[in-house]
């Protein structure tokens, strides 16, 4: 029978600060995907099929990495994401 608590679990709905694009960020989970850091970094954009997106982060308590549509990362208490966007050509 699963765990009906489960959702309230430590460390289920921990409160990590991290920083996107030079901004303090507050994000709750363990993971993060490509499409929430690029909503989170462009939150009035609208889906654009022109427009590609770079999505590199720092972790100071481990690997450095890059994500690409389809990806996520765990993440970690300090972590630096940049997140930038370019014309399709």
């Amino acid at each position: 029978m699963p765990n009906s608590n489960s959702s309230q679990a430590p460390g289920q709905n921990k409160i990590s600060i991290i920083i996107v694009n030079g901004r303090q960020r507050e994000v709750s989970g363990h993971k993060l995907s490509y499409l929430e850091l690029v909503s989170i970094a462009f939150p009035d954009n609208q889906p654009d099929p022109n427009i590609l997106y770079t999505v590199a982060y720092a972790n100071p308590h481990g690997k450095d990495g890059t994500l690409v549509d389809g990806q996520d990362v765990e993440i970690k208490e300090g972590m630096s994401f940049n997140v930038s966007k370019t014309n399709r050509s």
